[in-house]
Parts: structure tokens; sequence; C-alpha cells
């Protein structure tokens, strides 16, 4: 299953304040950002940060970003780079990509486990994911957001789903490896030394008997 995508806007304006000076501008509650892509020249720009904060808590870095300029014409991106202060967690700076809505971009696109695995209940298994993106090409706005793995497949241990599992939408193309698993139902092994306990645990139980028999066979002597 696809999830399909919906329309993210984003207002910016052109950045005159470059270099170590951008400091003042995130003093003013605004992060510097910069446009790049096939084509097109450069440009700095500066977006509210409160409005990015919003985006990418919402919207993610996987969803095409309609990012207008001084009012001009929508320019459609992708967020490419995020950098934040280690500390505070402060946004620093942000790379937008823009991209050409009638030309294939690649991009990764989470995966997203839902439903219910039936070898959870029946056998005690734990599902497993094993890959957390899988690397897309198509146009922009055919793209998902994200890609819904129905786990419900996983009916017996050790049963798998692979990227060859996985259904894109039209016009979209899974480049991930197809034989690599995504989720599997894992049922926990016993371990040699677990096995080699259990095995010896009725002969102990013996051995403890046969004393007992011998200490009351002493006691009836005596």
């Amino acid at each position: 299953m696809v999830q399909a995508r919906e329309r993210v806007e984003l207002k910016a304006s052109r950045r005159q304040v470059l270099g170590k000076a951008v400091k003042r501008l995130r003093r003013q509650g605004l992060t510097p950002a910069n446009i790049y892509g096939k084509g097109i020249q450069s440009l700095a720009i500066q977006v509210p940060a409160h409005d990015l904060w919003h985006l990418l808590r919402h919207a993610g870095r996987h969803e095409i970003v309609y990012l207008q300029v001084d009012g001009e014409e929508e320019r459609p991106c992708f967020i490419r780079h995020v950098q934040k202060d280690p500390i505070t967690d402060e946004l620093l700076h942000v790379d937008f990509q823009q991209v050409s809505l009638t030309e294939k971009v690649r991009l990764e696109v989470p995966l997203h486990l839902v439903g219910e695995a039936p070898a959870v209940d029946r056998y005690g298994a734990m599902v497993l994911q094993l890959l957390d993106v899988v690397l897309v090409e198509g146009l922009p706005t055919a793209l998902p957001p994200f890609i819904e793995v129905d786990i419900s497949r996983l009916d017996a241990p050790d049963s798998l789903i692979h990227v060859s599992d996985l259904q894109p939408p039209p016009g979209v193309t899974i480049l991930t490896d197809p034989e690599m698993v995504v989720a599997r139902a894992a049922v926990e092994a016993v371990t040699e030394e677990e096995a080699a306990e259990e095995e010896a645990a009725p002969a102990e139980v013996e051995v403890a008997r046969a004393r007992r028999e011998e200490e009351e066979e002493e006691e009836e002597e005596e």
C-alpha cells in the first residue's frame, strides 16, 4: 500500500545576509537556506524558523515542497539537508533541491509497518523490521511520502516480506534490491546451553529421588 502526497507550501524571501552574519537572522527567528538544482542558479533565501519547524514535524523531508520566494512562481523542491545545533537543536541551515515536475527523480522513501502478524499470536513470534527505507524513482508528484507494509502475511515462524512484495504506485519504480528483507517473524531460538539444561533437568530429578529413597531405607534399618 502507498500513501498519497498532500500539497505542502512554504514562503521564503531572498537573503542578503551571508557568512557569519547569518547569526543575526537566527536571532530574528529566520533560518538561512539555499535553493539549488539542475540548470538553475543557486539562490540564498531565508525562511521563518517557526514555519520551517512546522514543515519538518508534519511533512518531513520526503515531501515535495512548493517554495514561494518573494511572491514569485512556486518552485517545487525537496529538503536535502538540515543542519541543527547539536546542543540547542536550533535550525542553522537548510538546503532545498529544486526539481522539474516533468523529470524523474530518485528519493529514499520510508517504510511503515501496518496491520497485525498472525505469527505473533500463533507462535509467540516477534516482528522485526530489517529495512527502514527504499530507493524509488519517478516523477516528483508521483512519489509517495512513505510506503505501508502490510505484515498480515507474516503467518508462520521465520516468514518474510521482501522488497519484491511491495507495491509502488503507478509510474514509480523501486530501485532497492528486490531480494532484501523488509520484515521477518522471528521466534526466539533455544540456545544449546538452554537445551542442555532442559535435558539435564530430568536426570537431576531422578538423582534427587534416588537419594531420598536411600535415606528412607537407612531410617527404616535404624
